[in-house]
């Protein structure tokens, strides 16, 4: 797999915190079938060191925790989400995959110039999108790079996700109507959830539920809100979206909570969501039916 600039090998000490350990089940009994669409895991620095100019160092947190975390909140699969201190280097990635413990997807981070046959690759081994990050503080795939990718992996039925920050970049939301494949955007395109679902940042990111292969996570509450779970400020960005897009939008917790000032437990965070949709047969769509479709689990 392609090896991105790890050029920092010495071993170095975390520099954000990491998630609630703590496990208990949620309130809300999710369905079966249920699936988390975000996480990260990180590995031994010793195996998989950091890229030379990552943003952030996290401390050890291997796939077995992750599992852990799943169960006690009652999903049977999950997508894990390459983060951008890896670089290009999926190795932690994949490698979790493959230990075969669970039921995962991946998205990765490639370099613009990957081969067919390290797609066709990475697509043997579960990988179903690649991650374009314009609003991250390390450097990976940008805007200028999805239309190429797009064409690539239209053929392979992958998606691109984007981590944007649609009130910066306004002119994401016109590149992604252009693109030929599914578009997930996680974290709600980081709209601050007090400005409401009448702001022009948020008219803007419904405006893009309205276009077919456009799809949504709805994850990372404490990103876009100052509330505790079930932060209710976010519920109406959430219900907005689910009322043009309920077959696009799916859930994610977001573990291990990379570079975040607060980490919630991730039982307040399935309980928040419940909360959000408070429909049984939306719910289902957003933890079942709607991910079975974009990772291709069945």
């Amino acid at each position: 797999m392609t090896v991105g600039d790890s050029s920092v090998h010495s071993r170095r000490p975390a520099t954000i915190l990491g998630p609630d350990r703590s496990l208990r089940k949620p309130k809300v009994k999710f369905p079966v079938g249920a699936c988390d669409c975000h996480a990260h895991v990180f590995g031994s620095q010793d195996e998989y060191p950091y890229a030379g100019h990552a943003a952030y160092i996290a401390e050890y947190l291997p796939v077995d925790a992750y599992i852990s975390m799943l169960r006690s909140i009652g999903c049977m699969r999950a997508v894990l989400v390459q983060p951008s201190v890896y670089g290009t280097d999926n190795r932690c990635l994949l490698d979790a995959m493959a230990a075969g413990k669970f039921d995962f997807r991946g998205v990765v981070v490639v370099d613009p110039k990957v081969s067919d046959a390290e797609l066709l690759e990475l697509h043997a081994a579960g990988v179903r999108g690649i991650r374009i990050n314009a609003a991250s503080h390390t450097p990976g795939l940008r805007m200028e790079h999805a239309r190429e990718l797009a064409h690539r992996i239209e053929r392979l039925g992958w998606h691109l996700q984007f981590f944007i920050n649609i009130t910066a970049n306004s002119a994401a939301a016109d590149e992604i109507l252009r693109l030929p494949v599914p578009c997930v955007i996680d974290h709600f395109g980081h709209v601050r959830a007090e400005k409401g679902i009448h702001s022009p940042e948020f008219q803007a990111l419904l405006e893009l539920a309205h276009h077919d292969h456009v799809w949504f996570k709805l994850s990372g509450g404490y990103r876009v809100s100052h509330l505790l779970p079930p932060f209710a400020d976010v519920a109406p960005l959430a219900q907005a979206l689910m009322g043009v897009a309920a077959d696009r939008c799916v859930f994610g917790t977001d573990w291990p909570h990379p570079n975040v000032g607060r980490v919630d437990n991730d039982a307040d965070l399935a309980d928040a969501l419940a909360e959000w949709v408070q429909d049984e047969t939306l719910l289902h769509k957003v933890l079942v039916e709607n991910p079975a479709r974009l990772y291709q689990f069945d």
